[in-house]
């Protein structure tokens, strides 16, 4: 389990709550707040759906492009961590 976060989960998880508190530090002195992000998601979601199945399409494209190559580096990397043994904290 260890080899997969990183390091000791609970300190994965303290690490992330730490890095999570400093975002939303950084995010709240840009005037943005979590509405306002999960809002702006929505609507974009909602103007894709205006602008039709073929905005899907082509989003859909691109992702299926990029993850052919991002997915398999990702999971080649994550294995190659695991079967060396080897956690960088991270």
């Amino acid at each position: 389990m260890e080899s997969f976060f990183g390091g000791r989960p609970l300190m994965v998880l303290l690490k992330l709550v730490v890095i999570s508190i400093i975002v939303g530090i950084v995010l709240a002195a840009l005037n943005l707040d979590a509405v306002a992000i999960i809002r702006g998601i929505r609507d974009l979601a909602e103007r894709i759906y205006a602008m039709g199945f073929d905005a899907v399409e082509w989003v859909l494209q691109y992702f299926l492009l990029g993850a052919i190559i991002v997915f398999p580096i990702w999971l080649i990397a994550r294995l190659l961590r695991i079967g060396s043994g080897g956690s960088r904290n991270g």
